[in-house]
């Protein structure tokens, strides 16, 4: 008797999307603060305001990729199925939003 078809593979798909998860979680964070960096200068207050809530998210994101990682795996294996949940998308999407808003006035503020 053969066994029945299942989505899970074993191979380490969910573990390389966890390091590029971190990956990016951690270049949001740096990126976050070198903007700080750069643009406290000109910018002023607003710029760390700005910076540390993207470092704030950047690291949320690192730190929920891995209980991510750990629940989709867990529901792979076990139940073969893919939970939905989409927070660390959210709080990159944020701290991606925050840098943009960053550099959008320091562009206005520094022509």
């Amino acid at each position: 008797m053969t066994e029945p078809a299942t989505p899970y593979d074993a191979g380490l798909q969910t573990e390389r999307s966890l390091l590029a998860w971190r990956r990016t979680a951690l270049a949001v964070t740096v990126v976050s603060a070198a903007g700080v960096r750069f643009t406290a200068g000109v910018i002023g207050w607003p710029a760390v305001v700005l910076g540390a809530a993207g470092v704030a998210l950047g690291l949320v994101a690192y730190a929920v990729t891995g209980i991510r990682y750990r629940q989709v795996h867990r529901h792979l294996v076990a139940a073969d199925r893919f939970p939905g949940n989409g927070w660390p998308q959210l709080t990159l999407t944020a701290a991606t939003l925050l840098m943009g808003l960053t550099a959008l006035i320091y562009v206005l503020l520094a022509s």
